[in-house]
């Protein structure tokens, strides 16, 4: 029995970050309290009315629940409780606030409702999941229906709302089409809602208009969007730019670049927005030439001192591996902000390089900017591949002191990091805190462990998976059959794989069954193995067969080590390691003619290939090269 606990660091990185964010809340908090003060001192009802109504946008805005609800007190106290305008602003608050059971009520018992009601309830609702609505006393009525319809409850209250004769806005519309991202068939919806919208004149608003592109984008109907564009006679700023998004998140950037070069030649030099969209295009498919391009641009119309441009510009450098640019205009941004901070970390840490992404957390640290989940898992993964095990304890410390330990993002990173250094039990301490494992958080441990040869700890903690109600993909599948195959274990690797192909209908690919042609031939079962190998419905790859030469080696089969060293050579016949185990394997059968023949062979094949490089450090580095390749001359 695995036993849980939870796993504490005591050493912390020695510095702290502060947040800008604690400060503006004291602020708004000591503005709500001047406004409920002069809301007590007034007896004029306009002055009243006044008060109270700033009171309640600042509780809005900072998610003041308990001052909403005093003010709400305060409203009853004065009569007031039939305003509409005070009572849609109270509404506004507990919608904020994500208390829907107290909206609904009040929502209710409102016996005036105007458009801005309606918007204000529907519009809030996008953020009702279903176990909200089904479970929360006050919402079973609508619950059963919208389910029964498979609509969102936002789609319910709509209804209603064209029951009662009130005409929708685009505020409605758009309420309504963001709501179709969360729900099942809601790109039908989403153009049942566009029909409508043409229907009633608003197909010439921008604001509707970027609305709906965003969507089409979203669903990758790139195409609907594109038509959206065309049919808007007067685009604004914010349209053109939705619609390089558009191009950009469906990965179509030499379209995104056509469209911009369109929209210049309309007027619209492009602002922050345009340019940033841009270059996480030349990011994502490696325009390095046409980034450079846009970076000239961005100078031209003055734009190279934004955060937001400099930021993308940064991860431009950074995806398209020129980390001396991205440092180089990193190092010349005026200001700087988290998402800065994490794209130049975020750059090393893809690059390897985890010293430096350290460093840079450090000094982030010391400027007093909080990292993110994102910032803390890059460099644990950066720690992870260097095996840097002292750094991966202090970042540890710093999430558990910083309330990131129970990110399920952060506890997975710290997983995989605790793997790669070797802290198998640091490894199993951090998932026993994870309160809700998800799928990646087993895999990580169970690979954990199957890589470091506990195989019998990753078939148990497999189990435990499937018993926890977590369904296995097939990286799951290949730990579990990895660690089967190290430990020996037959039945379990046959079970595991008939659970597999037959319970969850996973096909097996080759690395599945190279794990299986690695466990026959550690057993001795070599004709099993190489039933597998001709049977399997993919085609073999090098490990599989290294695997098989190797085991026939073990038990002396040369017949068989011949018929797979034969199709390893038709794969890849420029592959050292090939020529290497063909030699050692007829070499310790004592059959030196055809050990010979092979490292002519090898001669001939390989006599191209480039000098490998050592570096031997004994009081200093020195690097030693060879010219030919010594490994062929023993």
């Amino acid at each position: 029995m695995i036993m849980k606990c939870r796993y504490i660091p005591s050493t912390a990185i020695n510095l702290k970050g502060t947040s800008t964010a604690s400060s503006s809340s004291v602020l708004c908090r000591e503005q709500v309290s001047v406004a409920t003060v002069e809301l007590t001192h007034n007896t004029d009802s306009c002055k009243s009315h006044t008060c109270i109504s700033n009171a309640l946008k600042i509780s809005a805005r900072t998610g003041n629940y308990d001052q909403g609800r005093r003010i709400q007190a305060q409203i009853i106290k004065l009569g007031m409780t039939n305003v509409l305008s005070l009572g849609n602003q109270l509404l506004h608050v507990y919608v904020k606030c994500k208390d829907f059971v107290h909206a609904r009520k009040m929502f209710d018992e409102m016996r005036v409702r105007n458009i801005v009601t309606w918007n204000t309830f529907i519009c809030g609702l996008r953020d009702v999941s279903s176990q909200t609505w089904t479970s929360k006393d006050g919402w079973r009525e609508y619950s059963t229906e919208c389910l029964k319809t498979n609509d969102h409850l936002g789609f319910c209250y709509f209804k209603q709302m064209l029951m009662e004769s009130v005409s929708p806005d685009s505020i409605t519309f758009c309420g309504l089409l963001r709501l179709c991202v969360e729900i099942n068939d809601g790109v039908w919806l989403a153009k049942e809602l566009h029909c409508a919208i043409v229907k009633l004149g608003y197909d010439q608003s921008c604001f509707l208009g970027a609305t709906l592109v965003d969507l089409y984008g979203k669903f990758g109907l790139v195409g609907e969007a594109r038509c959206v564009l065309e049919g808007v006679l007067a685009r604004d700023l914010v349209l053109w730019n939705v619609m390089v998004s558009c191009y950009v998140l469906n990965g179509l950037g030499e379209e995104a670049f056509w469209l911009f070069n369109l929209m210049r030649v309309e007027g619209f030099e492009g602002d922050e927005f345009t340019f940033a969209s841009l270059l996480n295009s030349c990011a994502s498919l490696g325009f390095y030439d046409s980034g450079r391009q846009i970076q000239g641009l961005v100078i031209k119309v003055c734009l190279n001192k934004d955060v937001v441009v400099e930021s993308a510009l940064v991860d431009m450098y950074a995806k398209n591996e020129y980390m001396a640019d991205a440092r180089k205009a990193f190092d010349a941004m005026a200001f700087r902000n988290v998402v800065s901070w994490t794209t130049i970390i975020v750059g090393y840490g893809r690059r390897g390089d985890g010293k430096e992404a350290m460093e840079l957390l450090k000094r982030m640290l010391r400027e007093d900017f909080v990292p993110d989940e994102l910032t803390l898992a890059s460099v644990l993964s950066s720690c992870g591949n260097l095996s840097m095990a002292t750094e991966t304890v202090q970042v540890h410390a710093y999430a558990v002191r910083y309330v990131f330990s129970n990110s399920l993002s952060i506890g997975n990173a710290l997983i995989n990091a605790y793997s790669k250094c070797g802290c198998i039990a640091h490894a199993h301490q951090v998932f026993s805190s994870i309160q809700a494992p998800d799928l990646f958080s087993w895999t990580s441990v169970i690979g954990a462990y199957a890589s470091h040869g506990f195989s019998k700890e990753a078939v148990q903690l497999f189990e435990e998976m499937l018993v926890n109600g977590v369904k296995p993909d097939g990286i799951v599948f290949l730990e579990v059959l990895s660690a089967c195959s190290h430990g020996g274990l037959f039945s379990k690797g046959l079970e595991y794989l008939s659970l597999m192909t037959n319970y969850y209908q996973i096909m097996p690919s080759s690395e599945h069954y190279t794990c299986l042609i690695d466990l026959f031939g550690r057993l001795g079962l070599l004709n099993e193995a190489y039933e597998i190998l001709n049977s399997m419905p993919v085609e073999p790859q090098t490990d599989g067969l290294k695997a098989f030469v190797g085991a026939c080696k073990i038990h002396g089969n040369m017949k068989m080590a011949k018929w797979a060293a034969e199709k390893l050579f038709m794969i890849d016949p420029n592959d050292t390691a090939t020529y290497v185990l063909m030699s050692n394997l007829y070499a310790s059968d004592s059959n030196w003619s055809d050990a010979a023949l092979i490292w002519e062979m090898a001669r001939e094949r390989l006599h191209n290939k480039s000098p490998g490089f050592s570096m031997e450090i004994a009081r200093g580095i020195n690097t030693l090269a060879c010219r030919g390749n010594p490994s062929l001359n023993t």
